[in-house]
């Protein structure tokens, strides 16, 4: 399998412009009612930006989610690209305890 095989890992921006889309409301009306600033809104879902607990929370109560969803989205995406860029470097590079 080559670096080319991999699928990349999907950002939870992605999650959230669907959650945006099927809403029906703009990324500024959810900045407005979540009380955070647009240009967060645009960033988490253009994948420039990572979502934080404080950012978890607010999605959370707003679209009557847990906010462990969109952690682990983020969580997920994240040890992904590690998998990814440290591939069969892991293997060689950690050696697991011996019992």
């Amino acid at each position: 399998m080559t670096a080319q095989d991999i699928e990349a890992p999907i950002h939870p921006g992605q999650h959230l412009a669907e959650f945006i889309e099927e809403s029906g409301i703009s990324q500024y009306r959810l900045a407005h009612d979540i009380s955070v600033p647009p240009r967060r809104i645009n960033e988490i879902v253009q994948g420039k930006r990572a979502i934080t607990a404080d950012t978890a929370l607010r999605l959370g109560r707003y679209f009557r989610t847990s906010p462990e969803f969109w952690m682990n989205l983020q969580d997920h995406f994240e040890l992904e690209q590690a998998r990814q860029s440290l591939g069969p470097r892991l293997e060689q590079e950690v050696h697991p305890r011996v019992a």
